[in-house]
């Protein structure tokens, strides 16, 4: 959906809770969870963070330098060799 469509039934979605007390405290309870998840979630970056981080390692594959999967090796013991065995 577009966003100025999303936008568009959010306003008027809110039009409706703000006329409840009721309605508005349980929204403000959810929003408060669902800004404390994202806030916890290390794993998301913004769209500049995450074409930054392709840039550095596109330059430091360029360098020759990184580690490489070794011949026959999977990903799993890939992932443990370098340090990701959790």
């Amino acid at each position: 959906m577009a966003t100025t469509l999303l936008n568009a039934e959010f306003f008027r979605n809110m039009s409706i809770i703000a006329e409840d007390d009721a309605l508005t405290k349980k929204l403000m309870k959810y929003l408060r969870k669902l800004v404390a998840s994202k806030q916890k979630d290390s794993t998301q970056m913004t769209r500049e963070e995450y074409f930054a981080k392709i840039e550095r390692a596109e330059q430091q594959a360029a360098r020759s330098e990184g580690t490489k999967m070794l011949p026959n090796e999977d990903l799993t013991t890939f992932l443990k060799r370098n340090g990701y065995d959790n």
